[in-house]
């Protein structure tokens, strides 16, 4: 059963690493959450280390760019592990092919910047569909359009029997109060029709293995029973940190503060029946990171 918790002070001691989600826990996707803030940089004061883990589409150095521009503050945190990263790793091994076909909003064109994480990377193009070997995808050209709109497109690269690269397995976001399209749900759209798509963000291995990479990097590696994943995607951020035996920290005032009746804190009765329903169960939960 989950227990829900006041602070996060009350259940960190146990903890050497906090693995943390950033969008619905530490920022709204404009602005960082200031209780959220405080609590990574008490927890850090108390030597403990903080790993922010991001399905965001880009690479590290991207979101540590917009993290400063929002104005988190650097001693919040330690490092950064990125879905982007991940999905670039592959890309740059050729995995989806040389010609791809990039489906994204501008601004994520940084994921084609040039490979640094990978030995002898592959040289890739960016193509029209019609010659493309694969698709890269960080998310729909428009974020608040139906994915459904971009069927015609998936079924001719269905058609031809291309792999798509999901750089970021989240469905949706929540930036303020308006709810985007993620590269998830045109990935999930794109298996369904009967193509083939390939994660690399939570709750797939692959970011995790970046997390112990990025760890080791800071002398600060850590077996799982003293790491703690912190996040408010229940099939994302939970169901990734079960799938590593990591302990794991629910925040229902993100994606589920409808489903689990989050007004400060969660509805116990409203939170048993959402985990029961998902069939993933976190350690602890919390209305908000504070």
């Amino acid at each position: 059963m989950t227990r829900i918790i006041e602070r996060l002070d009350e259940i960190s001691a146990p903890y050497d690493v906090l693995l943390c989600d950033l969008w619905g826990c530490v920022h709204d996707g404009i602005r960082p959450l200031p209780e959220a803030v405080a609590a990574l940089q008490r927890f850090r004061a108390s030597g403990g280390t903080v790993i922010l883990v991001t399905n965001a589409p880009r690479q590290r150095s991207a979101v540590r760019a917009q993290l400063d521009e929002m104005g988190l503050p650097r001693d919040s945190w330690d490092d950064i592990a990125s879905s982007g990263d991940a999905a670039r790793v592959a890309m740059y091994r050729g995995t989806v092919g040389e010609k791809v076909w990039f489906m994204g909003e501008t601004r994520d064109a940084v994921f084609f910047e040039p490979a640094t994480l990978v030995e002898n990377p592959v040289e890739i193009t960016r193509v029209p569909l019609e010659e493309a070997e694969g698709i890269v995808c960080t998310g729909p050209f428009d974020p608040l359009a139906d994915p459904a709109d971009l069927r015609p497109q998936l079924l001719y690269a269905k058609q031809k029997g291309l792999k798509l690269l999901c750089a970021n397995p989240d469905i949706v976001v929540d930036r303020g109060d308006v709810r985007e399209w993620c590269a998830g749900a045109v990935a999930a759209l794109y298996t369904e029709m009967g193509g083939e798509s390939l994660y690399f963000g939570k709750p797939h291995p692959a970011i995790y293995d970046l997390v112990r990479a990025r760890l080791a990097a800071l002398g600060k590696a850590s077996d799982n029973t003293r790491m703690l994943a912190v996040g408010d995607g229940i099939r994302t951020d939970i169901q990734g940190a079960q799938g590593e035996d990591l302990d794991s920290l629910f925040i229902t005032g993100g994606l589920a503060a409808q489903a689990t009746g989050t007004d400060r804190q969660p509805d116990a009765a409203a939170l048993d029946s959402f985990v029961a329903e998902e069939m993933v169960t976190p350690t602890f939960a919390m209305g908000f990171l504070r």
